[in-house]
C-alpha cells in the first residue's frame, strides 16, 4: 500500500505524467492500487462530511456517517464508469496515441488527484461540522469543496491530454531516419522530409483542430463530467443528513442538484 501512496505522490508532483513517460504512449499508474486509494480517500472525506450528523440535537445519527463514508467513493466510481466511454471516444477523435487501458489509467489518475485534494479538505469540513448547526451552510461548504477538488482534478486531466497531443504532434513531424536496402545503396527513406502525417477526424489539413485547439474538445467533455457528477450526487443523497428529517439511505427523486444548491443559498442568506 505504501507503493500506492508513492504513486499518488508522483501524480501530485507531475512525475508520473512527465514527457519521458508520455512518450511511451502510456500513463504510469497502477490501476488496482489507485482504485483502492480512491475508495480510501473517499471514505476519509465521507467520515468528515458525516460528522455533522453526530452533532444533531436529537442525538447522533451513526447510520448517516456510515452512509456518507460509503457514498463518497461510490459517487466518484459511478461517475467514472458513466463518463469513461465518452472520454475514450473524444480521445480517439483528436488523434491521441492513448489506448483503452491508457485512457482508463489517465481517468483513474485524475480521479485520484481529485480525491486527494478532497480528502485534504476533510479536517476543515470536520471542524465546521462540529462547530455549526446550519445545515444550508454545510451543504454549500461541501459543494464548494467538491467544486475546487473537481476543478483541480479535471485541470490535471486536461493538461495531461494537452501535453500528450503536443508530443503526438512532435512525433508525427520529426524527420525519418535513413533506411538502406540490402545492398547498402540508395536510402529507402529521405532524411530531409518530415513523416507523412495522418490527420485525426477533427483536424483540418493545416494540422489544427477543428475548433482551434484540443483543449476546446476536452473542455466540452469536462462540462459533461461535471453535469454527470453533480446529478449523481443528487441521486445518491443524502450525504450530510438534514437534522430535521429522519435518516434514510436514499431520498425520492425530486428537483435537481442545481435547484437544491440555489435553495440552500436562499435559506442561508
Amino acid at each position: 500500500m505504501l507503493d500506492w501512496f508513492r504513486s499518488l505522490d508522483r501524480l501530485l508532483r507531475g512525475e508520473a505524467t512527465d514527457t519521458k513517460t508520455l512518450l511511451r504512449g502510456d500513463i504510469d499508474v497502477p490501476l488496482p492500487g489507485m482504485t483502492v486509494l480512491i475508495i480510501l480517500l473517499g471514505v476519509t472525506y465521507g467520515l468528515c462530511m458525516g460528522a455533522f450528523a453526530l452533532m444533531r440535537t436529537a442525538g447522533p445519527a451513526y447510520m448517516q456517517v456510515s452512509a456518507s463514508m460509503a457514498k463518497v467513493p461510490f459517487l466518484f466510481l459511478l461517475t467514472l464508469i458513466i463518463t469513461f466511454p465518452s472520454l475514450y471516444v473524444f480521445n480517439a477523435l483528436v488523434g491521441s496515441r492513448l489506448r483503452f487501458l491508457s485512457v482508463l489509467r489517465l481517468l483513474i489518475a485524475a480521479t485520484s488527484v481529485t480525491l486527494a485534494v478532497l480528502a485534504s479538505f476533510g479536517p476543515i469540513v470536520a471542524f465546521f461540522s462540529v462547530s455549526t448547526t446550519s445545515y444550508p451552510f454545510m451543504v454549500l461548504l461541501n459543494v464548494a469543496m467538491f467544486s475546487v477538488a473537481g476543478l483541480l482534478g479535471m485541470g490535471f486531466l486536461l493538461q495531461t491530454l494537452h501535453r500528450m497531443s503536443r508530443i503526438d504532434e512532435a512525433i508525427r513531424r520529426r524527420p525519418v531516419e535513413p533506411i538502406f536496402d540490402e545492398t547498402g545503396g540508395t536510402p529507402l527513406t529521405a532524411t530531409s522530409e518530415p513523416v507523412a502525417r495522418e490527420l485525426s477526424p477533427l483536424e483540418m489539413p493545416s494540422g489544427q483542430l477543428l475548433g482551434g485547439h484540443v483543449k476546446t474538445v476536452f473542455r466540452c467533455w469536462m462540462i459533461v463530467f461535471a453535469l454527470v457528477g453533480s446529478q449523481m450526487s443528487w441521486v445518491l443523497r443524502p450525504f450530510i443528513g438534514n437534522p430535521d428529517e429522519p435518516f434514510t439511505w436514499f431520498r425520492s427523486r425530486q428537483s435537481n442538484f442545481f435547484e437544491a444548491v440555489w435553495h440552500a443559498m436562499i435559506n442561508l442568506f
